[in-house]
């Protein structure tokens, strides 16, 4: 269990710092994570050998970081690209209109895809509120979590098991109604919830910071629309390809597929760079800053993680046997209710993706077999994975994305915690309710 610790640091890091010293996180966060990142490399390679703590390092680089990372900025270049033009008013109507846009738009372009095309817009529709924190925490709920439930293309945990066999369309057959429950409470909350607030503010409202000067509505940049499609024909070219073509880099087999698309993600994202005026990228206050955020921290997280997933594919015998054991029956049939609550309590604090596939080989490992007797169980491993991920900043990518995002426009938002509060109090009895009806 030891070697858990250096994970369980960065995670607390990412908690605490901001709290204790924010100017010095903002500083260093890179260094911090960095050095979490030696607290494990260094003991593993004292203890195994040079040889395996390299193999290690490439490994979770390799194989894992660097096709999530190029996803991700291909997805916030491209998206940054497109600038919604109008000066639109953040009214309860609207920004709920925005959210359920949001929830469609995230099963076809990804969860980071229509976060960082909406975020801005919604940001600058209401920065004349005094008050909306909120709208951007249901907005991680929704559009960066909840939405992305329906395609492979929406969550990496939905793309891994597409991978592993999963039809494309079995996502969206059987977690659909699970996401329409939680779409129907949440949506009418959040406008019953937005009407209060605005009824909150003082009559003399903040200073407009968008031009006064009436906007048809539109888009600018629409060639990244075909980029964005570009990105899904590659993503989805990746699963369907089969090629026995590959390269081997210190003990880390890279597949042909995947590095087209790497390689095809990082075109798209230089010729969006190159084609996108850059008007709009001033008028979308396009920055870089979220982007270093979310790479240098996940970089830690991919490399402290390790331990913590070999531990629980380690099974009844790792250190996480516990783990294994609970989500079994005493016959040893999986229990759909307590594999919903393990994937989904670990993925709120582990990546999603490989506590997806964990609980994907636990299970069962058969695809054929998930899909059929066991397909309460896959549901249930599925949308564990998806929808809790949006209980903590680092459940999922995109919620330190639009977190990074909202505080550069000025958004004060709740710390690590504060935030579990918002997530706990609103989501976890949601999660209860879906236990009861669906598991």
């Amino acid at each position: 269990m030891l070697w858990a610790v250096p994970f369980v640091g960065i995670l607390l890091s990412i908690a605490l710092w901001p709290l204790i010293a924010p100017r010095f996180w903002g500083q260093h966060f890179g260094k911090i994570s960095a050095g979490w990142a030696a607290a494990f490399l260094l003991p593993f390679a004292l203890v195994f050998g040079a040889s395996e703590a390299v193999h290690a390092f490439v490994h979770a680089m390799l194989s894992e970081f660097l096709p999530f990372i190029v996803l991700l900025t291909a997805l916030f270049v491209v998206s940054g690209g497109i600038y919604i033009r109008g000066n639109l008013k953040g009214t309860p109507l609207l920004n709920t209109g925005f959210l359920a846009v949001g929830a469609v738009l995230a099963s076809f372009m990804g969860t980071t895809g229509a976060s960082m095309l909406l975020i801005r817009p919604i940001i600058r529709a209401n920065d004349q509120r005094q008050r909306c924190v909120h709208v951007i925490v249901f907005f991680i709920f929704i559009v960066s979590n909840i939405g992305g439930s329906l395609t492979p293309l929406g969550d990496p945990p939905l793309f891994m098991g597409f991978l592993k066999g999963v039809t494309f369309f079995w996502t969206a057959q059987h977690i659909l109604p699970e996401m329409l429950v939680m779409l129907a409470i949440l949506l009418p909350l959040f406008f019953a919830l937005d009407t209060w607030m605005l009824r909150r503010e003082d009559k003399a409202p903040r200073p407009d910071p968008t031009p006064t000067n009436t906007e048809r509505f539109g888009f600018e940049g629409r060639a990244n629309f075909a980029l964005l499609a570009a990105i899904v024909a590659l993503v989805l070219m990746s699963g369907v390809w089969k090629s026995k073509i590959g390269f081997e880099v210190l003990g880390t087999h890279i597949g042909l597929p995947g590095l087209v698309r790497d390689i095809g993600l990082v075109c798209v994202a230089f010729a969006s760079l190159a084609i996108t005026p850059a008007e709009v990228h001033q008028r979308n206050q396009f920055g870089w800053e979220p982007m270093q955020e979310v790479a240098k921290l996940f970089a830690g997280i991919f490399l402290t993680i390790v331990p913590v997933i070999a531990m629980l594919q380690a099974g009844e015998a790792g250190a996480f046997g516990a783990v294994v054991r609970a989500v079994n029956h005493a016959d040893g049939s999986p229990n759909p209710a307590a594999y919903f609550w393990a994937a989904g309590l670990l993925s709120s604090f582990l990546d999603n993706t490989p506590t997806y596939l964990v609980f994907f080989n636990t299970a069962s490992g058969d695809a054929m077999q998930l899909m059929g007797p066991l397909g309460a169980t896959l549901t249930a491993i599925s949308a564990g994975a998806v929808f809790m991920g949006a209980n903590t900043y680092i459940g999922n990518a995109p919620n330190l994305m639009v977190k990074a995002i909202a505080e550069d426009r000025g958004v004060k938002m709740p710390s690590f915690f504060g935030y579990m509060a918002w997530s706990f109090g609103i989501l976890v009895p949601l999660f209860a309710l879906l236990t009861f009806i669906f598991f």
